[in-house]
Order: C-alpha cells, then sequence, then structure tokens
C-alpha cells in the first residue's frame, strides 16, 4: 500500500515527552492533528524488534529500509521510504532494520 507522501503535518499538537522502546532503539513522538486523529512518529535504529498492537496499525515508510515478518506469518518482506505495511489489532509484528535508521509514521485504526 502507497500513502501520499507528506513532507510534514501542519496543524498539530506534539506530546513533548518522546515514546523510547527497546532501550532507545525506537523512539518516536504522538502527534494530534487538529481533528484530533492521532499518530506516532518516528525512527527505528539498526536492530531487530518486535512490536505488539492494540488497533489496527499502518506504519508508512518516510527514509531507510527494513524487512517485516507479520506474526503467523513465515516470510520475511522488505519495505522502503514511500511504503507501508498493515498490521491487525491484537497481534505483532517483527522488524529489522539493518545499515541506517527507518523513520515512519504510524496511523492508528
Amino acid at each position: 500500500m502507497n500513502m501520499t507522501q507528506e513532507i510534514q503535518f501542519d496543524g498539530v499538537s506534539v506530546v513533548k515527552k518522546a515514546n523510547v522502546y527497546f532501550d532507545g532503539k525506537c523512539v518516536s513522538h504522538t502527534v494530534i492533528l487538529a481533528d484530533g486523529v492521532r499518530k506516532s512518529v518516528g525512527v527505528i535504529l539498526p536492530s531487530t524488534l518486535t512490536f505488539n498492537t492494540g488497533v489496527p496499525e499502518i506504519m508508512e515508510g518516510v527514509a531507510g529500509s527494513c524487512r517485516v515478518r507479520l506474526k503467523g506469518e513465515s516470510e520475511w518482506k522488505a519495505y522502503a521510504a514511500g511504503e507501508s505495511f498493515n498490521v491487525p489489532a491484537n497481534s505483532s509484528f517483527d522488524i529489522e532494520v539493518r545499515d541506517e535508521a527507518y523513520h515512519y509514521v504510524c496511523h492508528f485504526a
């Protein structure tokens, strides 16, 4: 799934305190759009991590690349900047970031 590549969000509020996961290997900030929609904007440093989801998520790659394996799947799929992947609610995914940081926007459903 390709999403429209916006370079910025206008008219938003940002939660000042960062969300820091996996000893700083993933850092994000919560962004609240003017209509109340919440998103997370962050970066994952080179590592292999497992994330759990409560609600459906769309992970939009902004820069860098990664490999992803959704819960229940055996195959890894590669994603580059400008590409997105969907994660169902109450699930998980493994993400591998190699040489350079992976910048993303997480859209919550």
